[in-house]
């Protein structure tokens, strides 16, 4: 099933300011709560829908590019809508937008309050570059990628603590970690929420540290990720897959991992936008006479007919034989490009042929209306 675009689920227009997309996020987080929809996967679904589309909104990167190549550009894999994102990651990035929040009873830290707004660190991003072939670009490919990344410690689960008994939980938050102060102002009690600075947000105090990762909670490994890229990717577009990068230290949110694209240029085809530009040269008789020649696609080898008579500059259209659109909307045209070519050596016979035809009048420059007007075309770009 597609994707709904982004600024349609928030129900915001493309001009929107970051505080209007998280005024739109805020209502359509309450309205889908999981806490007010018990039970109800819809909701729960509408409710992932919108934190995906917050995600990328707020992000002025993942905005632009999400602007320019459309979920394309932000998901080289399934994004969080698609299963990438749970309840607890949701409410890890987003927590301080329901702090402080309440209607009907409920508490909008997390289901049934628990969660209250916890910080949890992200891991940082991880950014890559890979190189396509013009044939990988039309085609869509899947790349396995080595990185060398930070992930949670298989010995203490990601804790950064020896064992059961190597951490205990926070006195200064009482393992919620954050601390809540209330303050007498003019305009009344007012209630603060901050993360906790004796834990870091994690709720719990390391007593005794783990020997492989040294309480850190990470280390340093070799991954191999595989990326799907779409067909119709572009030099210098960058796709965004979810939590596939760096881990955080002591438990929390993986960061993502940038791909970055770098398309290697083809030996004959030159890349315009979605339509590929090839230079048909043909020799002075098979312009007259007219041929059919191979030329390569994308695809493999195609045969297509000259028309005798054929003129220098010349544009055969092949529709469809382009690139396809990033999105899936449409496909590029292969633009041929006819040159004659003319010998610059010539033996006494070939010159004295030429000369013979010359003399003919069939051989004689006669310019056709469509003729004088490329040539005032040119003209005008000199005067």
């Amino acid at each position: 099933m597609a994707k709904r675009d982004y600024y349609e689920v928030l129900e915001v227009p493309k001009t929107a300011s970051k505080e209007e997309i998280k005024k739109a996020y805020r209502k359509k987080a309450i309205q889908y709560h999981p806490d007010k929809n018990p039970g109800d996967k819809a909701a729960e679904e509408k409710f992932k829908e919108a934190a995906e589309a917050y995600e990328v909104l707020s992000d002025d990167n993942k905005k632009a590019r999400y602007d320019q190549y459309g979920h394309a550009g932000v998901n080289g894999q399934a994004g969080y809508g698609g299963g990438g994102m749970s309840m607890d990651d949701i409410f890890s990035h987003f927590g301080d937008i329901f702090n402080d929040m309440s209607m009907g009873g409920f508490s909008f830290g997390g289901f049934g309050g628990e969660r209250q707004g916890r910080r949890v660190s992200k891991g940082s991003n991880l950014r890559i570059k890979v190189r396509l072939t013009l044939e990988e670009v039309a085609q869509g490919v899947e790349k396995k990628l080595k990185l060398k990344k930070y992930v949670a410690c298989k010995t203490c689960g990601g804790s950064g603590a020896e064992g059961n008994s190597g951490s205990s939980t926070c006195t200064a938050c009482k393992g919620t970690g954050h601390v809540t102060r209330i303050s007498n102002t003019i305009l009344g009690r007012m209630q603060t929420s901050t993360t906790c600075s004796a834990c870091g947000g994690s709720g719990k105090i390391i007593t005794k540290k783990c020997t492989s990762c040294y309480g850190e909670g990470i280390v340093q490994e070799e991954e191999v990720v595989t990326v799907k890229i779409p067909a119709g990717v572009a030099d210098g577009m960058q796709l965004s897959v979810s939590g596939k990068g760096n881990a955080a230290r002591r438990g929390g949110v993986n960061g993502d991992l940038i791909v970055a694209i770098e398309e290697e240029p083809h030996p004959e085809l030159i890349r315009d936008g979605n339509d590929l530009i090839y230079t048909l040269f043909v020799s002075i008789p098979d312009a007259i006479m007219g041929t059919t020649v191979e030329i390569p696609t994308v695809n493999g080898k195609v045969k297509i007919k000259v028309e005798p008579g054929t003129q220098p500059g010349k544009i055969l259209r092949l529709r469809g034989k382009g690139l396809p659109e990033v999105n899936g909307y449409g496909q590029g045209d292969l633009l041929v490009a006819v040159n004659v070519w003319i010998p610059k050596d010539t033996t006494k016979d070939e010159r004295a042929t030429l000369e013979k035809l010359n003399r003919s009048k069939n051989f004689q420059p006669h310019p056709t209306s469509e003729d004088k007007s490329f040539f005032q075309k040119v003209r005008n770009l000199f005067e």
